[in-house]
């Protein structure tokens, strides 16, 4: 018996485990402080009225025989992809039912989907970068390649025609950055994946907070995009999925590489592998998509945008560069003083009590930088800021 020895080339321990270590170890020394967290990206708001209210119906389905369901469609009850379909339409996106596949949440298939591609394929992520894209791929042994990121382009890199890649992850808005791609450099990326006959996995997961029609909310609104790229999204960041677990992968039936198309492919790994999400979950997404469910999950969006807002204010009042906060619940700032990432992470939590995510713990790019995230609570937030600005 071997074991995957790729799993000995990742990093001991996970971004935020670390950062949950050091709280745990400050609030122990420090008992009647307390520490506001504005690190990691859960969200504070409970589910939408209208979501639970679908909750609670299915769950009484449930207890009855005839309308009790057992195993359902891996691929997703027709409802809800119906619903995800009308809602791309809305976004002038045609979509076929059966190239919307329902998941648990798109970080799981941002790893699964690695299961249809071969282990010789070459990997391309930008540096910084969620971990996730980066961990999956040492995990199965591929070859990775990284796409530089930095303050002089705005974090939001172009392809570079010297750099050959296979598979291509983005997200847009940014996970750390916040930074959001226009529709034409986002082309320059389809037209890149179509030349090196390439694929892109474009992680939408963060697209509800776009506020700009001038702005891409899914990649197929570029022409070609259908054919070089699988577009996964999440509710967790739309309607606060973040403890029920529910998403949604796109995988068009145009897209095709070595005469297969990989809708084909993804149905079949997600029929050997996965057995659907429950009923009950699908059921609190389609509700989502109602006309109330969409009043509704504004409002909420609203109250973290004005949240991102007021971290904003605070960063320019100080003249602290940084990018996103506008079409994006992250605020990726310059730590001040020429501060390494978790010099400024310790600085904050042991003066201030306030928490935020070390950019260092995205790649080498992020060192310096560091994310705050709008998804606390309002009276937290404003409160965070008035520490933050005593400090400097």
């Amino acid at each position: 018996m071997n074991i995957n020895k790729n799993y000995l080339e990742l990093q001991d321990s996970y971004l935020f485990s670390t950062i949950a270590k050091k709280v745990s170890e400050f609030i122990k020394a420090n008992p009647n402080k307390e520490v506001i967290r504005l690190g990691i990206g859960d969200v504070t708001l409970p589910l939408a009225p209208v979501v639970v209210e679908a909750i609670k119906k299915a769950a009484d389905e449930m207890g009855k025989k005839e309308t009790f369901k057992g195993y359902g469609p891996e691929q997703g009850y027709a409802f809800l992809r119906e619903a995800v379909k009308k809602y791309y339409s809305r976004k002038s996106v045609e979509l076929e039912s059966d190239e919307i596949f329902i998941s648990d949440g798109a970080k799981s298939d941002l790893g699964n989907i690695l299961d249809i591609f071969g282990l010789d394929n070459t990997v391309l992520v930008p540096d910084p970068v969620y971990p996730v894209y980066v961990d999956t791929n040492i995990m199965a042994g591929r070859k990775i390649v990284y796409a530089d990121a930095n303050e002089s382009n705005g974090f939001l890199p172009l392809p570079d025609d010297s750099v050959k890649a296979d598979i291509i992850y983005m997200c847009s808005p940014n996970n750390p950055t916040g930074a959001v791609y226009t529709k034409e450099k986002l082309k320059k990326w389809v037209d890149y994946a179509l030349k090196n006959n390439a694929v892109i996995l474009f992680d939408a997961a963060y697209e509800c907070f776009i506020k700009s029609d001038e702005l891409p909310n899914s990649i197929y609104e570029i022409e070609g995009a259908k054919e070089c790229a699988i577009e996964f999204c999440s509710f967790s960041k739309t309607a606060g999925f973040t403890g029920t677990r529910c998403g949604y992968t796109i995988v068009p039936k145009t897209l095709e590489r070595d005469g297969v198309k990989l809708n084909k492919l993804w149905l079949r790994r997600q029929t050997t592998k996965f057995n659907g999400v429950p009923y009950i979950v699908q059921k609190a997404a389609e509700a989502v998509f109602s006309e109330v469910g969409q009043k509704q999950i504004k409002e909420n969006l609203q109250y973290y945008n004005d949240n991102a807002k007021i971290i904003a204010e605070t960063m320019d009042e100080k003249g602290i560069w940084y990018t996103g906060g506008k079409h994006s619940p992250y605020i990726w700032l310059k730590c001040p003083n020429n501060m390494t990432s978790w010099e400024f992470f310790d600085y904050l939590l042991n003066n201030i009590g306030v928490v935020g995510t070390p950019g260092a713990g995205f790649g080498k790019n992020g060192e310096g930088y560091f994310r705050l995230t709008s998804f606390g609570d309002r009276e937290k937030t404003i409160e965070a800021m008035k520490r933050f600005r005593s400090l400097f």
